[in-house]
Parts: C-alpha cells; sequence; structure tokens
C-alpha cells in the first residue's frame, strides 16, 4: 500500500511539471506557426491529452474489458466539463468566441445526442463505431474551416517566445512525460481504491476517469495560470469530441459490447447535461457587442459542483446494485 501512496504523489508531481512544460511548447508552436492558440488547443493539445484515455480505451476493449473503455470515455467527459473546466474557471475568466459557441458546442451536443440514439438498444456495434469515426470528419472539417477565419481567441500576443526546435521538444518531451505520469497515478489511485474495497464499476466511472482526465486538468490549469484560458476550453472541447468519437468507439470494432441501457441513461444523460449547461451559459453570457461570450467563477463553481453531485449520486447509486 505504501508503494501505491508513492506512485500517487509521483504521478502528481511529474504531472504539474510535463503540463506547464506542454503547455508553455504548445502555446510557442501556436505563434511560430501563425496557428491560433484555440486550434491547437483543440486539435494537438486535445488529441494528446486524450491519449491516455484512447491507450485504456484499447487496452480495454482488447483484454474483453470494453465497459470499462465506455465508462472511462464518458467518465473522462464529465471530469472534462465538471471538474477541469470548473477548476480553470475558478482560476482564470474565459471569454469564449463566436465559432465556440455557436458551432463547436452545438456541435458537441449533436454528437451526445447521435451517441445515445445509436446506443439506445444497449448494444454498441461496429456500425455505431463505423458512424462515430465518419463523423469525426465533421469536426476536422470545421476546425479546418476556422483556420481560413479566426476568431476572438485567436490573440497570440501574450505567447513566450521559443525557438521551434525547442518548442517542439517541450511540447513532445511534456506531452510524454503527460501521458506516463497520468499511468502512474491511476495505477496507484485504483490499487488504493480497491484495498479500501471501492467497487470496480465505481473506480472506472470516476478514478479511472478522472486519472485519465488529469492531462486536461493539469494542462487546463498551467493555461490558466499562464493566461491562455483559451487553450484550455479549446482542449476542453476538442477533448470532448474525441472522446465521443474515437473512446467511446474503439471497443465496437473488437466485438459487440452489450452496456446496462440505466447506466447509460444516467452518464450518458449527465453528459447530454453537463454539455447543455455549457452551452447555455456561454449563450447568456454572450455579449454582442464584444463579439464574444464570457465565463467566470460562478460558471466555474457550477461546474465544479455538479460534477461532486454525479460522484455522490453514482456511489449511492452502485451501491444499491
Amino acid at each position: 500500500m505504501l508503494l501505491n501512496f508513492v506512485a500517487l504523489a509521483a504521478g502528481v508531481a511529474t504531472l504539474v511539471w510535463s503540463a506547464e512544460l506542454f503547455i508553455r511548447g504548445a502555446a510557442a508552436i501556436a505563434q511560430r506557426v501563425g496557428m491560433p492558440p484555440l486550434i491547437i488547443g483543440m486539435t494537438i493539445v486535445s488529441l494528446g491529452t486524450s491519449a491516455p484515455e484512447i491507450l485504456v480505451s484499447a487496452t480495454a476493449a482488447a483484454a474483453g474489458a470494453g465497459g470499462l473503455a465506455v465508462g472511462n470515455a464518458l467518465g473522462s467527459n464529465i471530469a472534462n466539463v465538471g471538474l477541469v473546466l470548473g477548476v480553470t474557471l475558478i482560476i482564470s475568466p474565459i471569454l469564449v468566441g463566436r465559432t465556440t459557441a455557436f458551432v463547436d458546442l452545438p456541435l458537441l451536443l449533436a454528437i451526445t445526442i447521435l451517441c445515445g440514439w445509436l446506443l439506445q438498444d444497449g448494444n454498441l456495434t461496429a456500425f455505431d463505431a463505423s458512424i462515430l469515426f465518419a463523423t469525426l470528419l465533421l469536426y476536422l472539417v470545421r476546425i479546418a474551416l476556422h483556420l481560413r477565419k479566426p476568431g476572438i481567441n485567436d490573440d497570440t500576443s501574450q505567447v513566450e517566445e521559443l525557438p521551434l526546435t525547442r518548442a517542439t521538444g517541450a511540447f513532445f518531451l511534456g506531452l510524454a512525460v503527460l501521458i506516463m505520469s497520468s499511468r502512474v497515478l491511476v495505477w496507484g489511485a485504483v490499487n488504493i481504491a480497491e484495498g479500501f474495497g471501492v467497487s470496480e464499476l465505481v473506480i472506472g466511472l470516476t478514478i479511472v476517469a478522472l486519472g485519465t482526465s488529469l492531462p486536461e486538468l493539469a494542462a487546463s490549469i498551467v493555461s490558466a495560470v499562464k493566461g491562455h484560458a483559451d487553450i484550455a476550453i479549446g482542449a476542453v472541447v476538442g477533448s470532448n469530441m474525441f472522446n465521443l468519437l474515437i473512446v467511446l468507439a474503439l471497443p465496437g470494432f473488437f466485438s459487440t459490447l452489450s452496456l446496462s441501457v440505466a447506466d447509460l441513461q444516467r452518464d450518458l444523460g449527465t453528459v447530454f447535461a453537463t454539455t447543455a449547461g455549457l452551452a447555455v451559459l456561454t449563450w447568456l453570457g454572450w455579449r454582442s457587442g464584444k463579439n464574444h461570450a464570457h465565463l467566470g467563477r460562478l460558471a466555474g463553481c457550477l461546474f465544479l459542483s455538479s460534477y461532486v453531485v454525479y460522484c455522490l449520486w453514482l456511489y449511492y447509486d452502485v451501491q444499491k446494485v
């Protein structure tokens, strides 16, 4: 048990260090190649920080534990909005541009509804997975269109200047350590939870999902502290896209996966509720005269509170079984 606590502490320490290095490199690359930080957040950062979820999903599916992969994908999405974005907003408010507010968030809501429609029979098939993978093309098209028409979150004036080779090195080193440290942390956390008799389902939807969301949390916190909160909103939205279109879909390619409809209603319903809450608060905070929406600490507190409520709901719901 002592080794598990050491792994937990070491994972947290290296996670914080690598997140700062990762974000510094990502922001510098954005400036050097002329790519907006928002797009860096929605592509490179979100895909990079989604790597733990993708690795866990592929490994679990190959081992015949597809349910864990699905729980990881849904739990990570809930953690990304409730915990990651909530903590980030408490640290630093975020200005959300028009394309994020009126293109990305509605698209993410539509994809969540699509997932609910595909999984309403309680089965995840190869056909369902193929549709989700095909939908990924819409997201890539949206990014290509944005590159032609920058928005409110595209200012690079405050980005630290680094040589391209140094920025690239920092980015990949930070990403590698982020992934490794998150795995060490999850390993220690799962062993501790099992040692205290916490059920496997709760572990999958909370500790494993939280652990694989730690790169997003660390990267977003460092982004906010460094003044790059736009990267944080891009990373959360982008990561949630990848979780639904890649992480959730992967088990379906291995074999047809049967899922509990009641669990799906609870967990996928919470994904929809948190995403809808983010969209509504963004629209309510829209300032047409300034062409952006403002999300502040109140929104952050609401998101963080929703995550705590979900964890309590999940714990007591599972204990009834």
